[in-house]
């Protein structure tokens, strides 16, 4: 799950370190996945340490199952923190998350070995992983979860649109990895 909405998501601002509330539309969208999930019963909860997972998760009915994993954190932008894409690319032309490190930040090879420790953990969670095992975190990252879940390079994330408050699943198909539903919103 996607934390809701902040003031900086809605702006398109890149937002990993500063920990901003959910706005008034974030806490209805976190409330919202609540309907989305249904009272389902996961064997592992993990959520960023950020404030805008942790209440989305809490507004979701899951806080008090949760777990606080600094590996769910966001790609930390470096000095690109705050400013939207358009605006960085005023100074680097053609610049995205996914193709040039942020000063400061973390780069493309950083990012996937927290995103690899996610998914290790949930693989040794009892139960069935496809099913019992919930995350809530942030756009890029989560975008990078779902790449490595696959076997794909990280930057191929970029693929994967994520809207805030939404619910994206992960499975099996047979023995194949899977995405069984993306970027689902109420």
């Amino acid at each position: 799950m996607r934390h809701g909405e902040t003031e900086w998501s809605r702006d398109g601002a890149h937002t990993s370190r500063t920990d901003l509330p959910l706005t008034p539309e974030g806490e209805r969208r976190a409330e919202n996945l609540k309907r989305l999930l249904g009272g389902r019963s996961f064997a592992l909860v993990l959520t960023s340490p950020m404030r805008r997972a942790i209440d989305t998760c809490r507004l979701a009915g899951y806080g008090e199952a949760a777990e606080i994993t600094p590996d769910l954190r966001e790609w930390d932008y470096g000095t690109y923190e705050g400013r939207t894409t358009a605006d960085i690319q005023t100074e680097n032309p053609g610049w995205t998350i996914w193709t040039g490190t942020p000063p400061g930040g973390e780069t493309a090879e950083q990012v996937p070995a927290r995103a690899d420790r996610v998914i290790e953990r949930a693989l040794s969670a009892p139960g069935d992983v496809a099913l019992d095992i919930a995350l809530f975190g942030h756009g890029h990252m989560l975008r990078v979860v779902a790449a490595r879940w696959l076997g794909l390079e990280p930057t191929a994330g970029r693929y994967f649109a994520l809207s805030t408050g939404s619910v994206s699943v992960l499975g099996w198909e047979r023995e194949a990895r899977v995405i069984e539903r993306w970027n689902q919103t109420a």
